[in-house]
């Protein structure tokens, strides 16, 4: 495993992962929809997070459909012992590029072993249950999925369980069907919603893994973070990665990216130095 990268490590359940990890979504075509426009420059950035040293990679059976875990399996079987794959159930997709949810206890089964398939894997290391809308989290009970993936988890399909795009009371409700070791909500340094529940699942020794670190397919637009950046010399892409190691030690990071290039400055741009006044600065802007 390589120490260089920023952060260090963080354990889900019994499996050590690197806290700056890679999120595959963005490796399937336009809309997360069918291939990508260059098959080897995709494959060579899943080598190249091999050779980094990163140790977590999230996926979804749903990107594609099925393109991102197929183009995993093509780069990285074998997978390395030290590799850990996070994947994702609940949504399915649609003609149209939709997201419609996929939570019946028959869909919950089904996508776990279609990963199974397409990743070439006899059990997953974690399946985060994907909630809410392309909106964000909406309430209402998880309990019938989750209650599936518990008993998939009971069968040896399953190491671990997480919750994505979830609400408090829905994580609160997940913990109490089952062990959780992660949620996976929006989050970054403009939308903040989720701090008091960060601090929770620090305490309780639950990874947080913000998706959309850098605000989405909208980069974050900040007249304050880009005045931080400028003066450290540094992207505000980088300010934005730094920033969120530094906000909690749970935190741990899946920035995506088609581009062995751009992986390679998201991985130096996340191991930028912020002092205790920076940091005050960046705070201002969600306020």
């Amino acid at each position: 495993m390589s120490t260089s990268l920023p952060g260090g490590t963080w354990t889900l359940g019994d499996l050590t992962v690197t806290r700056f990890g890679y999120g595959a979504m963005q490796l399937a075509g336009p809309g997360v929809m069918g291939p990508p426009a260059d098959r080897d420059s995709a494959l060579a950035v899943l080598r190249e997070i091999a050779d980094l040293g990163i140790t977590h990679l999230d996926t979804s059976d749903a990107y594609g459909p099925r393109v991102t875990n197929q183009l995993i399996r093509e780069a990285l079987h074998p997978y390395p012992e030290s590799l850990h794959i996070v994947t994702k159930v609940g949504a399915t997709r649609d003609d149209q590029g939709g997201w419609p949810p996929a939570r019946k206890p028959d869909d919950i089964r089904r996508a776990v072993h279609e990963n199974l398939e397409s990743l070439g894997l006899d059990v997953l290391d974690v399946v985060n249950l994907r909630l809410g809308d392309a909106q964000g989290p909406q309430p209402g009970s998880l309990a019938e999925p989750f209650e599936t993936l518990a008993e998939l988890q009971r069968q040896g399909l399953v190491r671990h369980l997480g919750v994505s795009n979830a609400t408090a009371e829905q994580v609160a409700e997940a913990r109490a069907i089952a062990p959780i070791v992660c949620v996976q909500n929006m989050y970054n340094l403009a939308y903040r919603q989720d701090d008091e529940l960060i601090d929770e699942l620090a305490e309780q020794g639950v990874a947080y893994v913000p998706f959309f670190p850098l605000g989405g397919f909208s980069p974050l637009q900040s007249a304050g973070l880009s005045a931080v950046a400028e003066r450290l010399d540094a992207t505000p892409m980088s300010v934005a990665l730094a920033w969120l190691l530094r906000r909690s030690p749970n935190i741990l990071l899946i920035p995506g990216t088609s581009s062995v290039a751009h992986l390679r400055e998201n991985v130096g741009g996340a191991g930028l130095s912020l002092s205790d006044e920076e940091l005050a600065e960046l705070d201002k802007i969600a306020r």
